[in-house]
């Protein structure tokens, strides 16, 4: 089968929520479903700097979703394009349907005019760090967090 990459529109919900709940069980997180309402509305919001995008089979099934955010940057004159959420149907992967994903977010950036695009993973996410690795360069730096 074929895969096609196109932003997600708002009917596409139902099929986006499936892949969304995987993300999270295998991430071990729980994101509100108040969050998860929000986030939604932001991505189809023209004024937010938020993108889903989603990998679609030609039978129509969604296999992968990634989710992209947009901002400034003191690093650069040009805007930053984060990838924040990569996720693709465990029955996909190893198919290109991640590279695919990446590739797609990687012209979204370049389209809105952004001078980098990067994202992380955790250290344990030896799968997706394979493709990482082919696809990009490694930055050296370790992110940090403080609950707030």
């Amino acid at each position: 089968m074929t895969t096609t990459v196109r932003a997600l529109v708002q009917s596409d919900r139902a099929v986006w929520e499936p892949l969304w709940a995987g993300y999270q069980r295998f991430y071990e997180v729980a994101i509100p479903p108040e969050t998860t309402d929000l986030t939604w509305v932001r991505f189809h919001d023209p004024a937010e700097p938020m993108h889903a995008l989603g990998a679609f089979e030609t039978d129509g099934r969604l296999v992968g979703i990634v989710h992209a955010v947009f901002h400034r940057s003191t690093w650069l004159p040009q805007w930053t394009c984060y990838l924040q959420d990569l996720y693709v149907d465990g029955s996909q992967r190893g198919l290109g349907t991640g590279a695919a994903l990446i590739e797609a977010v990687a012209d979204l950036a370049r389209a809105n005019g952004a001078g980098r695009l990067y994202w992380n993973t955790h250290e344990t996410n030896a799968t997706a760090r394979r493709l990482y690795d082919r696809i990009a360069t490694r930055s050296g730096f370790i992110q940090y967090r403080k609950a707030l």
